[in-house]
């Protein structure tokens, strides 16, 4: 029987301080070579994955902006675009720009990706553009007016703020949109105390990305392993016959799991899938 193993990223198969251990990366190179089929599936761009990642023998294709696209490690080339509709787009502009909210835009121009800001308005979208900076990401592109790239393909809205600053445009989104698009808000890994609010189109869920790799290699449900630390892995967990949660994961991910392993810190995803060749 063919089996399909997807790991989130952060808090899951990285250690605390966002890198890829080299036991990890070794050992998944000997895995996949010798025929696991083995993939990811981030909230993070391609971009940053590759970074983090480094040489890893990927071949499958990668799940990034929680399934915005599908993605072949190795060229970046997307196999896969779910963008938000363009007149919802529009509305979205207004609603954020309305309660003076600093976010930042990520999209395909048709060439490639595009990271769009405008206003650092706090802290934590400062820390944002500054890691960006320091990653050297290409991607990053200042627009005075981020309505000008309305004809692009826009995957994702971020808007980075504290908290409460965040609950009101939390519920009117929900309550707008809830059926046209994903709305996640939570405590960034990295900068305690700033939160991100995440829009995305309504396919664009690790799920159904991972579902869209199924159908396309032949992977049955049976046949598929999760791994996952934070509750917006639990739909993935819903579709696995294997759903793994990793010893730090919050309590209610652990309660969705079949199985609760070893921390991040501990290589414990590895040496999961080491005990499974």
């Amino acid at each position: 029987m063919m089996k399909l193993y997807v790991s989130d990223l952060d808090g899951t198969l990285l250690r605390n301080n966002a890198s890829l251990s080299e036991f990890t990366r070794e050992n998944l190179n000997l895995l996949i070579d010798n025929g696991m089929h083995f993939t990811v599936a981030s909230a993070r761009s391609i971009v940053a994955i590759q970074r983090i990642l480094g040489q890893v023998n990927f071949r499958l294709p990668v799940i990034e902006f929680n399934g915005s696209f599908i993605t072949d490690y190795h060229t970046g080339e997307h196999q896969v675009i779910n963008s938000i509709d363009p007149s919802l787009v529009i509305e979205l502009f207004l609603l954020l720009d309305r309660h003076h909210l600093g976010y930042t835009v990520s999209s395909f121009d048709g060439q490639q990706d595009r990271l769009y800001y405008s206003e650092i308005l706090n802290e934590g979208l400062d820390w944002y553009y500054q890691d960006r900076i320091r990653a050297g990401d290409k991607r990053l592109t200042y627009r005075r007016n981020l309505r000008s790239i309305i004809n692009e393909e826009i995957v994702s809205f971020t808007i980075i703020d504290r908290q409460e600053a965040l609950q009101d445009v939390y519920h009117e989104l929900h309550q707008r949109y809830a059926n046209e698009i994903e709305i996640y808000l939570y405590e960034n890994y990295y900068t305690k105390d700033w939160y991100w609010l995440t829009l995305h189109q309504k396919k664009a869920t690790k799920d159904q990305a991972i579902k869209q790799i199924m159908d396309q290699y032949g992977f049955k449900p049976e046949e598929l392993t999760v791994f996952g630390d934070e509750m917006n892995d639990y739909p993935m967990f819903k579709l696995a016959a294997h759903a793994v949660a990793v010893g730090n994961a919050v309590e209610g991910l652990k309660e969705a799991a079949t199985s609760v392993i070893g921390t991040n810190e501990e290589d414990s995803v590895v040496k999961y899938l080491m005990g499974e060749k």
